[in-house]
Formats: structure tokens, sequence, C-alpha cells
């Protein structure tokens, strides 16, 4: 039986910020609605008194901000899922013998750890196993 990696990429959101994990999003989301706030303020206080920016103007950017806003909670929510699978896949693999996609390393299961990149078998020889495509479990 082979089995595939459940997701090993950075999140979208993540991605998208240049954050190196997901623990940090709702910090950087955060930090930029505060940044968003504080450049619409700005944009009000500088606007030519004579001729003011449209409302509409300022209703499309809170929509889009807010619309940036509710895709990193969504995927903060998708990471939470993947965790939870991978935790449920790790069950089924202790007891069971794991041989590497390149066939260098193989052994027993013994523990399953869920890291940032996907599950890691560890095996009773004390080598570890990073469960990706490729690799083979019988």
């Amino acid at each position: 039986m082979e089995i595939s990696a459940i997701g090993s990429g950075q999140p979208a959101a993540t991605a998208a910020t240049g954050s190196g994990g997901a623990a940090s999003t709702s910090s950087l989301a955060s930090v930029d609605y505060e940044m968003f706030l504080k450049l619409l303020m700005a944009q009000m206080e500088n606007q030519d008194p004579l001729n003011p920016t449209d409302s509409t103007e300022y209703v499309s950017q809170l929509a889009t901000f807010s619309q940036v806003e509710q895709s990193i909670q969504a995927n903060q929510k998708l990471d939470q899922m993947l965790t939870s699978l991978q935790v449920a896949q790790s069950e089924g693999l202790v007891g069971h013998t794991v041989t590497s996609a390149d066939g260098a390393v193989s052994g027993v299961v013994e523990a399953v750890k869920v890291s940032e990149g996907g599950l890691v078998a560890i095996l009773g020889n004390g080598e570890t196993v990073a469960m990706v495509e490729g690799v083979k479990i019988s």
C-alpha cells in the first residue's frame, strides 16, 4: 500500500503574507487590519476638501479588506482540519512496516509525529521517515 502526503505546502494565507507559519497568521491579520485603518484615516485626513473622495470608494476598500480577513480565517480553520486529519491518519501507522520513497530507510513504526511538513514516522531503530508520496506501508 502506498500513501500520498495530505499536504505539505505552505498555506495560501501565509504564502500571500510571507509568513513562515500558520500560528502567526492571526497576529499578522490584526497587524494588517490596524495598518489598513491607519491608511484609511490618513487618506481621509489628507484628501482635498474641495474635491473629497467618493464614499463608495471607502465602502469598496472596506469590503475588499473584509474578504481578505475572511480568507485568512478560513485558511486557519483548514489548517486545523488538516492537522486533525493527520492525527487520525497517524493512528493506523503504528505497528506497520514503513519503507521510505527511495528505499533507503525501512522499519516498524513505533510513533508518529505531526510536524509542519506533515507526518513523520519514528521507527523502532530510531530513524525517521517523512510520510510523503511514494512511501510504502506494509
